[in-house]
């Protein structure tokens, strides 16, 4: 079973909860969606591997650090996922990056795939998917499904607010993603949508609502 990380960091705590708020504007929720995403980074980044090159610093040689590598792509669910991906860009310039278009068929609340265009030979990568909601799961479910055709070393998933209803399905369906979230919810209402939550997150990136 794959392993679901809360990253309860108090400063993503904060920022999240002001982000819940439904008086919270447009530019201010981006901005806070920014800041988290750069939080979340570093915590699902953490186990990547590390080759060690010679160097000089102003005083001495030494062997240093660094990232194997451009190993990592960065998959965005559109359209919210792009405000988890700028954030996480900021952080790991180099990252190749895909896009995974879908929407959520009103009454179904399955995933129609509308766009897909990924990295070329992403198999020795470790792919990072990223979508602000985990909901139904469908979505994630469906992105994965896509991207595990080509093949990558390793897929995780990224979000900022969780369903108990999506992680199971996850769970189920893609057993080997390992899920990282802000916050597990306490349920999905009727319509599919996150309770508490804090709305439809692609409205409140751009305002289409």
């Amino acid at each position: 079973m794959s392993k679901v990380t809360v990253i309860a960091h108090p400063l993503v705590q904060h920022k999240l909860s002001i982000m819940r708020q439904k008086e919270t504007s447009c530019n201010h929720f981006r901005d806070l969606l920014t800041e988290i995403s750069r939080l979340l980074a570093y915590e699902v980044t953490r186990n990547i591997p590390l080759i060690y090159c010679d160097i000089e610093t102003p005083l001495a040689p030494m062997k240093a650090p660094f990232i194997e590598g451009k190993k990592i792509v960065l998959v965005s669910i559109l359209r919210a996922g792009n405000g988890l991906l700028d954030g996480m860009l900021q952080l790991i310039p180099s990252a190749r990056v895909g896009h995974i278009g879908l929407y959520r068929d009103p009454d179904t609340l399955e995933a129609i795939k509308y766009y897909f265009k990924m990295p070329p030979e992403i198999e020795d990568k470790d792919v990072i998917v990223v979508d602000p909601m985990l909901a139904t799961g469908n979505s994630a479910i469906a992105a994965i499904h896509e991207i595990k055709e080509m093949q990558p070393k390793s897929i995780r998933f990224v979000c900022l607010l969780a369903a108990p209803e999506g992680i199971e399905k996850m769970q189920q369906v893609h057993s080997d993603v390992d899920i990282y979230t802000a916050a597990i919810d306490e349920k999905l209402n009727e319509h599919g949508y996150i309770l508490p939550g804090l709305g439809d997150a692609g409205d409140r990136i751009y305002r289409t609502k």
